[in-house]
């Protein structure tokens, strides 16, 4: 039997400053020659990032032949707004998007329950629905192997993705994790449970280890015993922090391929490095090196 070819997608940022622009930039150009499937470009959990989220898609739309999924969330606009959001972005040639309901404190790890905004949506699978209304796109939402913080197991984290998927999702993207028997038990359980839509594992190269586990705390992953112990006492080697953090990126990737995992997102943090070996572990080559390597 065949075994089906590697798809990924990245995920970008919008930059504060010009400083950033040059580094997203660099990543964007390094990274594009793989074609991915689309890339995405976050927007800040409380919306904090609209306008600069905007900025980027287009000028990823002009100056790439990417295909470009803006995130949309619920919070800080009505149904209204973001359906015009969404219809500005299908007029100006996007057609996929991400779908998230969005956390009203930035920064924070969830401590409440969710208010929606006055005619606003209040779930992401009121979102998927209104998108659809709007246009034809092509939706991803988020999946959590480890439970979302707000539920209290991932039963119900389950049936709350089955609604987003019934709403019109076409994928799951999950959170990042780094046991992969975790990714792989869900997996199975979305099947169980009559999900039949593409559940893609989200990875995070871990750029820096401190920097990990503050994420890591926000959204409720968690950091093995075994990869913290890989990190001890790193603190002052940068290089060898590298290393290791692509051999374990790179370990991860290939035992989801062992096990019949196909497709891969990438939490880039806007950066190419890490990112761009992994695919290269999976066997990803730029189409320019390709022909070149046939013409050899």
């Amino acid at each position: 039997m065949p075994v089906p070819a590697v798809n990924v997608s990245f995920e970008f940022f919008p930059p504060q400053d010009e400083a950033a622009a040059v580094q997203l930039w660099s990543a964007v150009q390094r990274l594009a020659p793989l074609e991915p499937g689309f890339v995405s470009v976050t927007y800040g959990a409380d919306g904090s990032t609209r306008s600069r989220t905007h900025q980027c898609v287009m000028r990823m739309l002009r100056e790439t032949s990417l295909r470009v999924a803006p995130h949309l969330t619920c919070v800080g606009a009505t149904r209204e707004e973001i359906e015009a959001i969404a219809r500005d972005y299908w007029q100006q040639g996007v057609r996929d998007l991400v779908a998230l309901r969005g956390d009203p404190q930035p920064g924070l790890a969830v401590s409440g329950p969710f208010i929606a905004r006055p005619g606003g949506f209040a779930y992401a699978a009121d979102l998927v629905r209104g998108l659809r209304g709007v246009a034809g796109f092509d939706i991803s939402v988020a999946a959590y192997p480890e439970g979302h913080p707000e539920t209290p197991g991932v039963e119900m984290d389950l049936a709350n993705l089955r609604r987003k998927i019934d709403a019109g999702a076409q994928r799951a993207i999950t959170q990042f994790f780094f046991d992969t028997d975790v990714f792989l038990r869900y997996r199975d359980r979305c099947a169980a449970a009559g999900i039949s839509a593409p559940i893609v594992p989200g990875i995070l190269p871990i750029t820096g280890f401190a920097q990990l586990l503050r994420f890591a705390a926000r959204c409720g992953t968690a950091v093995p015993s075994w990869l913290r112990q890989r990190f001890e006492g790193l603190e002052d080697d940068p290089q060898t922090r590298r290393l290791i953090a692509a051999h374990v990126a790179i370990e991860q990737v290939q035992r989801l391929r062992a096990h019949g995992v196909a497709d891969f997102h990438f939490y880039t943090l806007n950066r190419a490095e890490l990112t761009y070996a992994i695919c290269h572990a999976l066997g990803m080559r730029p189409k320019s090196s390709q022909a070149e390597a046939q013409v050899a």
